[in-house]
């Protein structure tokens, strides 16, 4: 009777901690979880998005991988440097017309193409300067960096995503280190100036052209350039990419959509309160 009288006589619960006194720190009224909400602004993707989600990241792979290939075929001998040049430049040239199409003006061309001789003049100039650079490093030492920097490039670069991780700096940076690792064991300066031109179309270039016109189709034609080349070089790194970008690019996203079904975010008055500017300044005026 008397604990009944006692919890009778308190004051009711508040959601505020100084008027509670009369209650447990731990104690937690039924109208406490009255706000409560689950998944709100949840998005639940179909495979298909998944899918096209998950290209971007075995597009990149992809250049990755080629971007290895040519440095292989310089410094094993496999193809001269120039058989490697002209082809990549007769590419970029097609590129370059196909991002701006019908808007290209004369102007535009003549500036983009001052910048392009310029770049090749000073990449040219101090491609004996970088062959060199690097002498004193073990081949070993060589290699474990460029592939800590191409995870990183992997880790950083811009899918389309607005989250904090995304910094094109640092993926940028990472592909410049890694190319000029590898450009500095080649045999001469003019197959380490190609390599560098290389790594500029591969991963300045051709991101540029697929971020302003993707298409999960254009991954088809450097996933079968990369295989035809890969089955001539070894045959278990062609088995490892292809099972690699199959496993990314399909068994990820089936294992995403179908995990979806276990998201539950929960949302009540615990949460951090946010300010609503807008109702604020309305009000005050």
């Amino acid at each position: 009777m008397y604990s009944a009288m006692t919890t009778d006589s308190r004051r009711p619960w508040k959601k505020n901690l100084y008027e509670n006194v009369d209650y447990e720190d731990n104690y937690t009224d039924p109208s406490f979880l009255q706000d409560l909400q689950t998944n709100i602004n949840v998005k639940f993707y179909t495979l298909p998005e998944a899918i096209q989600g998950a290209t971007k990241l075995t597009n990149q792979m992809s250049c990755i991988t080629g971007f290895l290939i040519v440095f292989y075929l310089l410094f094993y001998e496999k193809a001269s440097p120039t058989d490697i040049l002209l082809p990549s430049g007769l590419a970029t040239c097609l590129g370059y017309v196909l991002c701006h199409g019908r808007q290209l003006k004369f102007t535009d061309l003549i500036e983009d193409s001052k910048t392009l001789l310029a770049v090749l003049i000073f990449g040219y100039i101090f491609s004996p300067l970088l062959h060199k650079l690097t002498d004193a490093i073990s081949t070993d030492t060589i290699c474990t960096m460029t592939v800590f920097v191409f995870i990183l490039n992997l880790v950083f670069h811009d899918y389309g995503l607005d989250v904090a991780m995304v910094s094109k700096t640092i993926s940028l940076n990472a592909e410049i280190f890694g190319s000029i690792c590898l450009a500095s064991r080649l045999s001469s300066s003019y197959s380490a100036f190609v390599l560098l031109v290389q790594s500029a179309i591969f991963f300045v270039l051709y991101p540029i052209f697929t971020a302003r016109y993707w298409r999960p189709w254009y991954m088809g034609p450097i996933f079968i350039i990369c295989c035809s080349f890969l089955y001539g070089i070894s045959t278990e790194g062609f088995y490892i990419y292809i099972v690699i970008i199959v496993f990314i690019n399909f068994v990820c996203p089936l294992i995403f959509v179908y995990q979806q079904k276990y998201k539950r975010n929960i949302h009540g008055p615990w949460d951090e309160a946010i300010v609503d500017e807008a109702s604020s300044i309305d009000k005050e005026l």
